[in-house]
């Protein structure tokens, strides 16, 4: 299936695929959304605890990770997890300039060894900075109570509609520790209901830069 490197609003890269009309970013800027999505209304909540442990459901291009990876410089203990079942190429990895946007040169090779480590093992990438990518399917997670964050960044519900559904929904409240969080760049009302018969509480937050909303879902005990 083809798939192409495009320049979004706020000049950062993503991978389209043209025969979905699918992006894996947000078109009106990939850092924004994910600063705005997961950093602010999810990782943010977490700014005084010494350690954190995040699941993220779609790996792809790595920015998500990264982004935190450099948000979380002087947390003790970063646990990271991302699950992707279908990885870019090294090809891809090149094309991606997220190191030059953020300005964050210094920590280029963490960029790549995010992509080039090993996959199914704790990978350390800094003093306080772990790693483990999964090759997996979302709906053969199995995790239980394991995780304060949930980065949700499957794509869309009109292209994979199955991913956003109850079912798997409550495979991430199973997977989240007591007063968890789940956040998600999308807000429709099949996925609220779906995040409510999984358990969850949800909110509705304004969305990032090209989107009225967003959700953020809390498992409350």
């Amino acid at each position: 299936m083809k798939r192409e490197i495009i320049i979004t609003d706020d000049g950062s890269t993503t991978i389209r695929i043209p025969e979905w009309d699918e992006n894996y970013h947000s078109t009106h800027g990939a850092i924004q959304e994910t600063k705005h999505v997961f950093i602010k209304n999810g990782l943010d909540l977490f700014h005084n605890q010494d350690s954190i442990s995040i699941l993220e459901i779609g790996f792809g291009t790595g920015l998500n990770a990264f982004i935190t990876f450099l948000e979380t410089l002087n947390k003790e203990k970063v646990n990271y997890v991302g699950v992707e079942a279908y990885p870019i190429s090294a090809d891809e990895v090149l094309q991606m300039n997220y190191v030059s946007e953020l300005q964050a040169t210094d920590f280029k090779p963490i960029f790549e060894t995010m992509h080039n480590c090993s996959w199914e093992i704790v990978n350390q990438l800094k003093t306080n900075f772990y790693l483990t990518k999964r090759k997996q399917f979302f709906q053969d997670i199995e995790d239980k109570n394991n995780y304060d964050l949930i980065y949700f960044d499957a794509f869309g519900f009109p292209l994979q509609p199955e991913l956003w559904s109850e079912v798997i929904f409550k495979k991430m409240y199973d997977a989240l520790l007591p007063n968890g969080v789940l956040v998600t760049y999308a807000c429709r009302t099949p996925i609220k209901n779906a995040m409510l018969a999984a358990g969850f509480s949800i909110e509705k937050l304004p969305g990032a830069p090209g989107k009225r909303e967003m959700l953020r879902a809390t498992k409350r005990l």
